[in-house]
């Protein structure tokens, strides 16, 4: 009878214990679903970027380069980062941008001191930054955000020339692969040398003194098996949206030899002045350059 109860006994703490794990898990269980969710929802508060500050939809690439300005210098701390060649002191210079900091580029017209290589321009470049040159066979992903600031918009009878603030250059002195440039109101993807041209930001009034974010996904080819796809991301959104596509181009095509090319950011002013009728001076800001390997994905 002893040895009776005594089993019984047994059999009553053993499942008492089997309760209490089983409790435990579910409790934990129930711990760890609160802290997933609470993350998740934390992450929706600001869906386009993640900890590391890159865009979310950018992750699966590898990044090669990225020029945020944290540190608060015109190089963002890389050293062979070029600056500007414009002697003006106020050409290129650091400023506040929220908690952080951006590049501003200011170019006045008919004033020496705002011209870089012949031009009235003010630009940094990746010219001498490995990580940043181009070359036929990359598959690349250029990520930047921009802001015009104070921007004078267009009025009709107003100069029609156009701001160029973003280029894929070819080295050696050739013209650009492709540029993104202010043109009236809206903004607009040009490949110059194969004619290409579209609008990829209709109107971009709501937005001066605003950041825009652009997505420009290359692959550079010396051949007509190459492409560009142009996005953006405005202000209140929380993606990026296509706006062009060129597939079957040769993306890669200096018009003197050259075996590669680099991005280049702020303002250039080709063929404006003041005479023509043009705004006198512009400001653009530049942050977060990013280039990522679209080949690793």
């Amino acid at each position: 009878m002893a040895n009776a109860q005594r089993r019984t006994a047994r059999r009553s703490t053993r499942k008492t214990k089997a309760r209490t794990r089983t409790a435990a898990a579910a409790a934990l269980a129930g711990t760890l679903t609160v802290v997933c969710l609470a993350t998740a929802q934390a992450g929706q508060d600001d869906p386009a970027r993640s900890a590391t500050g890159e865009p979310r939809s950018s992750l699966s690439a590898s990044t090669l380069l990225n020029v945020d300005y944290k540190d608060g210098s015109l190089n963002s701390g890389i050293p062979n980062l070029t600056t500007t060649h414009a002697k003006a002191e106020d050409a290129s210079y650091v400023v506040k941008s929220g908690d952080d900091h951006a590049i501003a580029h200011k170019v006045t017209l008919d004033n020496p001191d705002y011209v870089s290589d012949g031009a009235p321009r003010s630009e940094s470049a990746t010219n001498d930054v490995p990580e940043g040159k181009l070359h036929v066979g990359d598959k690349r992903r250029y990520e930047f955000d921009v802001l015009l600031k104070d921007w004078k918009t267009y009025e009709p009878g107003d100069s029609e020339t156009g701001d160029i603030f973003f280029q894929g250059k070819h080295a050696g002195g050739n013209k650009p692969s492709f540029y993104l440039m202010t043109k009236r109101n809206s903004i607009a993807f040009r490949s110059p040398l194969l004619g290409l041209q579209a609008d990829v930001v209709d109107d971009f009034r709501p937005y001066v003194n605003k950041w825009m974010t652009f997505r420009v996904d290359v692959s550079w080819t010396d051949d007509k098996t190459g492409y560009y796809k142009v996005s953006t991301k405005m202000p209140g959104e929380s993606d990026f949206t296509p706006r062009k596509t060129y597939d079957n181009v040769q993306t890669f095509h200096p018009e003197n030899p050259t075996d590669f090319g680099y991005l280049k950011w702020g303002l250039y002013r080709p063929e404006e002045s003041i005479a023509n009728g043009d705004v006198p001076t512009r400001i653009v800001h530049h942050d977060n350059i990013r280039i990522l390997d679209l080949a690793q994905q």
